[in-house]
């Protein structure tokens, strides 16, 4: 729960199912989070505008517009944390929410007290990538691996030179990973340093890890598959490519 000092968080909730919606506002309420709510992708557009949240939960399935065109719409104004809600398993609509810049995705049927762990991790992220960027004196060297150059000062990727743009999350997983080349990172460490998950096993959750595996999994599409080797129940290294 926010402490009582602080100034709630802003949450726009984006749901076109009112027992749903209503469950997920009380229950971010609850914990201490101004909530709004809005019920079709044209009123998340229009809600995002006219006071940009902190965090949005948003639905896939909605009416008018479908809550990946939501979430491109509203990253392209500002960036902002996503959480999309989805009905649906299948890999290719988390990979195509991902791409447009969701942070993180929860498969209905969801608790809604791992819904209020999942907004919480990613406003620590925000907050946490404020205060590094706050304090830091000179800007952070560039680091190449094998032909894939990340900048972490323009937060730019360049793959033999030619760019590639990558969402604010896929850029941060990569960067976890090119910092030690080689060298395999389990998903729950990566769950630690990119989706601030807390450092304990508890706190990383089946549905958290695989939204490890749907980014990477983007990013073998965007920079190369022989650039990320995969140990099954473990985790991800990432190759120097020659």
């Amino acid at each position: 729960m926010q402490s009582g000092g602080a100034t709630a968080r802003r949450v726009l909730v984006v749901e076109d199912d009112p027992a749903i919606a209503d469950a997920v506002r009380r229950r971010l309420v609850s914990e201490g989070y101004q909530v709004e709510v809005v019920h079709d992708g044209r009123a998340a557009v229009a809600a995002a505008e006219a006071g940009p949240p902190d965090v949005v939960v948003l639905d896939v399935m909605l009416p008018g517009l479908d809550g990946i065109e939501v979430c491109g719409r509203i990253q392209a104004r500002r960036p902002v944390p996503v959480l999309m809600l989805t009905a649906r398993a299948e890999e290719t609509d988390r990979l195509i929410g991902l791409a447009v810049g969701a942070d993180d995705y929860l498969t209905k049927p969801f608790s809604p007290r791992e819904l209020v762990a999942r907004v919480a991790a990613l406003l620590r992220r925000v907050e946490r990538a404020a205060v590094l960027a706050a304090e830091q004196r000179a800007p952070a060297a560039a680091l190449e691996v094998g032909g894939l150059r990340l900048d972490p000062a323009s937060r730019r990727v360049t793959v033999d030179g030619a760019a590639v743009h990558l969402t604010r999350t896929e850029f941060d997983l990569v960067l976890a990973l090119a910092r030690r080349p080689g060298t395999v990172v389990e998903r729950e460490r990566l769950l630690v340093e990119v989706w601030d998950w807390p450092d304990d096993r508890s706190g990383a959750r089946a549905g958290a890890a695989r939204a490890v595996d749907s980014h990477v999994k983007a990013l073998r599409r965007k920079l190369g598959t022989d650039r990320f080797r995969t140990v099954t129940g473990v985790g991800y290294a990432l190759e120097v490519v020659a």
